[in-house]
C-alpha cells in the first residue's frame, strides 16, 4: 500500500493551503516506515487537531491498513523549521 499517498490525500482535504503539503517517507533500520507530513505553518493545528485528536485518527487509519499489509508505519507532522524554505 502507498502510505505516502494515503497521508497525502487525507492532509490535503483538512488544510487551508493544500498546495504546501507535503509528505515524505523513510524506512529506518528496523523496517518501520516513517511518514512526515510537511503542512503550511498556519495549517499546523489543523492537521494535529485539538489535543492531537485528528494526528492520532490519521495515524489509526494508517495503522490499520498498515496491520491488513503487514506492514509498521508511523506517522507525524515535522516541527515547522524542518521544512525547506524553498519548498514554501
Amino acid at each position: 500500500m502507498d502510505y505516502q499517498a494515503l497521508v497525502k490525500t487525507i492532509a490535503v482535504s483538512l488544510v487551508t493551503k493544500p498546495e504546501a503539503v507535503e509528505v515524505s517517507a523513510e524506512k529506518d533500520a528496523e523496517g518501520v516506515l516513517r511518514v512526515l507530513i510537511h503542512v503550511a505553518e498556519e495549517d499546523t493545528g489543523r492537521v494535529i487537531g485539538r489535543r492531537g485528536a485528528t494526528i492520532n485518527a490519521i495515524r489509526q487509519i494508517v495503522r490499520v491498513s498498515s496491520v491488513k499489509g503487514g506492514d509498521s508505519v508511523e506517522v507525524d507532522v515535522a516541527e515547522t523549521g524542518d521544512r525547506n524554505a524553498d519548498a514554501e
